[in-house]
């Protein structure tokens, strides 16, 4: 009988300890984010950020039609919004545009030099 009180006693305690673990995980109240995942598939990018505590910032980026649409999830609310979509072809010539700077071609036979930006 020794054997058999001594099972007990050792099922008895890990079914106690197990009890405790599923009381810890199951009274959390934290939401699980994923602020700073990123996926790709095709020509689509995924990136999640974190907009504030409850709120989080979905980029969708199509490559193959060079836009950018950005989404919010409400955590809270359990809904998605989307907020912005932008034109990264439009974007990258206005910036290139407003910085004055052309991309360098090359002369016939020639060979273009570049020098790497300066440090401050």
């Amino acid at each position: 009988m020794d054997s058999k009180n001594l099972a007990i006693g050792v099922l008895s305690t890990t079914a106690v300890i197990l009890l405790v673990g599923v009381l810890i995980i199951g009274t959390r109240t934290d939401p699980a984010l994923a602020s700073g995942m990123s996926a790709t598939g095709g020509t689509y990018s995924v990136i999640v950020g974190k907009l504030n505590t409850t709120e989080e910032i979905v980029y969708v980026i199509d490559a193959s039609t060079e836009t950018l649409v950005s989404f919010t999830f409400d955590s809270a609310r359990k809904s998605i919004q989307p907020i912005q979509r932008l034109s990264l072809k439009e974007l990258r010539q206005a910036t290139s545009s407003s910085q004055g700077q052309q991309p360098a071609t090359p002369k016939r036979g020639g060979r273009t030099r570049t020098r790497p930006p300066r440090r401050p």
